[in-house]
């Protein structure tokens, strides 16, 4: 009974997350969408009713600029960003912004806490709450701070310690994230792999090609995911 019992629940459970993937795929895409040609609406209804005198080649001059520029980044984001989010928060954190020093924190936070695997079903749950969360609490926080002490805060804090901030917050945050990474991942083979591979790219390939500068952090994230691949652990399954 207990057995009968159990394998029903397994069943429903599989099946509303099946249904949840499915939802979330659908509507994310839509909102993807929508925010695209929100996005765009203002720019467009510039360039064909602004009178801008912005020829098309113009257009296509600056969209390869900003291409050229981020290029890597459109694609070096997804592959690192969704073995932890999985596929429903990954459309959150595109729609919201600020995924590697708010989101993927919030993220790897709520999954260490509950003991949730990034990849897993759980732990896919687990990030779409956490960044719903980090998204409420970051509203709240520039309604208060910015939005109603903003003036204040910034007459009274010192401009030393400003000016301190600005040098020293990102690379703390950042920090903050590796760590929490490395103890939420608990891989030391690929956690070794990936330092060697930043310490090359940084102290050897860029000196020698300092054009490459732009894609230090593509070539990175490809060398590690290659070479973690190859001295990844190979275990063969015995069948009895």
């Amino acid at each position: 009974m207990s057995t009968s019992l159990t394998a029903r629940t397994d069943t429903a459970s599989t099946a509303s997350l099946d249904e949840f993937d499915r939802t979330t795929s659908r509507w994310g895409q839509l909102t993807m969408i929508a925010g695209l040609i929100i996005s765009l609406a203002g720019p467009m209804y510039l360039v064909i009713f602004g009178n801008l005198d912005v020829a098309t080649s113009q257009l296509w001059t600056a969209f390869a600029a900003v291409a050229g520029t981020f290029f890597v980044i459109w694609l070096v984001e997804p592959l690192t960003y969704f073995p932890i989010l999985g596929p429903a928060a990954m459309y959150q954190a595109f729609m919201i912004g600020n995924i590697s020093n708010k989101l993927l924190p919030s993220a790897l936070v709520a999954q260490t806490n509950i003991g949730a695997k990034p990849g897993t079903k759980r732990g896919d749950l687990a990030a779409v709450m956490a960044i719903c969360g980090a998204a409420a609490v970051h509203l709240t926080s520039l309604l208060v701070f910015v939005g109603l002490l903003g003036t204040w805060l910034i007459s009274v804090i010192p401009e030393d310690l400003i000016a301190v901030a600005r040098l020293y917050v990102l690379p703390a945050v950042m920090g903050a994230v590796i760590v929490q990474a490395i103890v939420s991942m608990k891989q030391l083979r690929p956690t070794l792999i990936a330092f060697g591979v930043v310490l090359v790219v940084q102290f050897v390939l860029l000196p020698l090609v300092p054009a490459l500068s732009m894609m230090s952090t593509a070539i990175s994230v490809i060398g590690t995911i290659f070479i973690a691949w190859f001295a990844r652990r190979r275990t063969s399954d015995v069948v009895a």
